[in-house]
């Protein structure tokens, strides 16, 4: 089998590395001709709560030939017409493209390639590209989980083969309610990575400091919501129950929940959300696919969710140079 990460920045390069080290055969493609030159010369470094160098294959996409049975997807979400319409040149007629990607991607991914050859999988760490070539784990090691599951009907051949690999960085749990996964991980990133990114801060300064933790936790809150209201039952992730743990309909549970948040999230404390990474780059981000997915799925059903909403709109409004990531920006939730 021929195996591709496309789009291998900090997260694709350290699943990358993590998978070459244990002794599987997985090409890395950027376009960050710097990044790839890179990994060709001095091999992937992965620091942070790990600390190891590893040779790896790295290509840039016009340096790619042949065919894929596995291509593993990793860009931002908002090119994927755009890439993956690229990448179906590449992959092999019995193929299947599987996409590591934030939000709800398999949909789009599918209209393109069929949904009998796209997996969905969610990631439950997260990284930072701290220089080219190398990139910070910045999720503790004992929560290098993945959560892999179907989208059409069948399970693809190469299945068993995409867990094996993933394996080689951590648990795969196999999931059968797909759509509760995914959604589970648009809960913690509509939160987390869109409260990161209004603040300026990681997942933990934003579970610490008391008021943008009530934003935090409300916006986990709506996410429930809109999930009750469409009848998907949210999964756990990593064992922790969301729905259990932070659902509120009590002001004492409310107050518990809001105890709870900073201990739910300690093994992330670290991680600084992609979005934000994307804007100390001078680059969009995918809120678009996250905060705005949740707000069009609620249009989509009747259900107001304002504050997915207000996160969109602040987010759009700092990437277009209004406003900064700042603390500062908790006023405008007043």
């Amino acid at each position: 089998m021929r195996t591709i990460i496309y789009g291998a920045g900090s997260m694709g390069t350290i699943l990358g590395a993590y998978i070459t080290r244990k002794g599987g055969s997985v090409d890395l493609v950027n376009r960050n001709q710097a990044h790839v030159a890179a990994l060709q010369e001095q091999g992937a470094r992965i620091t942070g709560t790990v600390d190891f160098v590893q040779p790896v294959t790295a290509y840039t996409p016009d340096q790619m030939t042949g065919k894929y049975d596995i291509i593993i997807l990793l860009t931002k979400q908002q090119e994927n017409a755009r890439v993956v319409t690229f990448l179906k040149d590449y992959l092999a007629d019995d193929g299947v493209i599987v996409t590591l990607q934030n939000g709800l991607p398999e949909a789009g991914i599918a209209e393109i390639v069929g949904e009998d050859r796209v997996l969905g999988c969610t990631v439950a760490w997260g990284a930072t590209m701290s220089a080219p070539g190398v990139c910070e784990l910045t999720s503790s090691p004992d929560s290098l989980t993945f959560s892999l599951g179907c989208v059409g009907a069948h399970r693809h051949k190469y299945f068993d083969d995409v867990k094996a690999l993933l394996e080689m960085m951590g648990p795969v749990t196999v999931e059968e309610n797909f759509v509760g996964t995914r959604w589970s991980k648009l809960l913690i990133n509509s939160a987390f990575s869109g409260m990161s990114t209004v603040l300026g801060c990681t997942f933990g300064e934003a579970a610490a400091n008391k008021a943008s933790r009530v934003i935090v936790l409300a916006l986990i809150k709506e996410c429930i919501d809109v999930c009750a209201k469409a009848g998907i039952k949210i999964e756990p992730v990593q064992g922790k129950d969301a729905v259990k743990l932070l659902d509120y309909h009590s002001p004492l549970k409310k107050q518990l929940s809001l105890l709870i948040l900073p201990i739910a999230i300690r093994k992330h404390a670290l991680l600084k959300a992609s979005m934000l990474q994307d804007i100390e780059k001078g680059k969009k981000t995918e809120v678009d696919a996250i905060n705005g997915a949740i707000a069009a799925f609620g249009r989509k059903i009747g259900f107001p969710t304002p504050l997915n909403e207000k996160v969109t709109a602040i987010i759009h409004r700092i990437e277009d140079g209004e406003l900064r990531p700042s603390f500062e920006n908790l006023q405008l939730f007043r």
